[in-house]
């Protein structure tokens, strides 16, 4: 039986979030800005139209702003991210086999349903209603055909936001892969469409008809995964379950330049208490800590410094009292006057359960903060993260990101409820 994997991708997702509780933005050319207000990461339909392209700076539009009226907003994650568990929830009513692959899609498996076109406008139709987001659902016997399919449900509004690729034809197929570029195929980028360009592969028909042993030996194998998942061969899995982190990296830049050492050590500890409680939550501790400082790589006129450092810590811990003070440490031993800082964080690794630990045979492994954080987790929990802080987390403003534009939490704070 063929599978039938279903990608379901929120339209604009940023953008959409915004327009949820503003329904008189609908219509309007908009588009949401990057940390510090600094890059385009959503645009509207009407502002792609308009030539605003991803990635750009926010600083390049505003003239273009200002002639066709496009309005910016800061980025509100605590809102995005509440929608986006609510859609994904939505889904889950769909089929138990279910991987949230980011903050706006799912792969969902409707293998065996019977009237799978069906289904898939009801799952249109229950997100929009239950949730007020547009989504459009692509079907493919791969995760990658999935994809291309969503793609297609996006692009051709014929297909009124639904593509099945398992219900074409063989012609069909073959007809449609050769009217898409190879860039579009999910994990091809900008440098390997230019190197597969030099052997030939322009689009993705080609690369799916490409000698296997050839682009093998050229570009490893992960490019024949992605290959075989085009000939309807599923060589990347359905993840239910997502995989602890092996890495956790916190970091940030300032929305201003930071010069004094307090400032530093504010930021690094509001970047260890949000890195131990990813720690925490998936139950595990961290060996090792890497401190980093960054200038601001762009003002050529100003002197560069981005030092880093990392160092063993005596016992695996996800304590954020006490990773805490090895962050402070790093910090003092990097910090030189007279540099102007525009970004800082921190990196654990060497992670493993909680339950593995290597003892020592001449000293007892220190019992540690367990209950307190417990307790600060339990009470970030039901108060919202930052609720309960490290005595030195917060004192100062000078290096917290700029949102000039944020638009309020309507679904997450009791304060910011919107009013009808």
């Amino acid at each position: 039986m063929t599978q039938q994997l279903a990608l379901v991708d929120c339209n604009n997702f940023y953008v959409s979030c915004e327009r949820l509780f503003r329904p008189d933005l609908a219509g309007v050319p908009m588009v949401v800005l990057s940390n510090n207000d600094g890059c385009v990461v959503s645009r509207s339909n009407e502002s792609k139209a308009l030539g605003v392209k991803m990635g750009q700076p926010w600083f390049e539009c505003k003239e273009l702003a200002e002639e066709h009226g496009i309005l910016a907003f800061s980025s509100n994650y605590e809102l995005y991210a509440d929608l986006s568990n609510r859609v994904m929830n939505t889904l889950s009513g769909f089929s138990p086999s279910q991987e949230v692959y980011s903050i706006d899609e799912c792969f969902v498996d409707l293998s065996g349903m019977p009237k799978l076109r069906e289904v898939s406008y009801a799952m249109r139709q229950r997100v929009g209603q239950w949730v007020g987001m547009p989504v459009c659902v692509g079907i493919g016997p791969t995760k990658t055909l999935a994809k291309l399919a969503n793609h297609v449900a996006k692009k051709h509004p014929r297909s009124k936001g639904v593509f099945s690729y398992n219900a074409l034809t063989a012609e069909q197929k073959a007809r449609l892969l050769a009217q898409l570029p190879v860039d579009e195929v999910w994990g091809v980028g900008r440098k390997l469409t230019k190197r597969l360009a030099l052997h030939g592969v322009q689009t993705v028909l080609d690369l799916r008809d490409a000698h296997i042993p050839t682009l093998r030996a050229e570009f490893g194998v992960v490019m024949e995964k992605i290959q075989r998942e085009l000939q309807e061969v599923a060589c990347i899995k359905l993840e239910e379950v997502q995989p602890d982190k092996q890495q956790i990296i916190s970091s940030r830049s300032f929305g201003g330049m930071v010069t004094e050492l307090p400032v530093l050590k504010d930021a690094l500890s509001t970047f260890v208490a949000n890195a131990c409680a990813k720690l925490r939550a998936q139950n595990s501790h961290a060996a090792v800590i890497q401190v980093f400082l960054q200038t601001n790589r762009f003002r050529k006129d100003l002197p560069q410094y981005m030092p880093s450092l990392a160092v063993p810590l005596p016992y695996p811990t996800n304590d954020s009292l006490e990773v805490n003070r090895w962050a402070d440490y790093l910090c003092e031993r990097m910090f030189k006057d007279g540099y102007q800082y525009k970004k800082a964080g921190i990196m654990l690794s060497e992670i493993s359960p909680v339950t593995r630990q290597q003892g020592d045979l001449l000293e007892t492994a220190p019992a540690g903060n367990q209950r307190l954080m417990q307790a600060l987790d339990m009470l970030n929990k039901r108060y919202g993260r930052g609720a309960v802080k490290i005595s030195t987390q917060g004192a100062y403003k000078d290096w917290q990101m700029r949102q000039e534009r944020k638009s309020p939490c309507y679904s997450t704070r009791w304060d910011e409820l919107p009013l009808a």
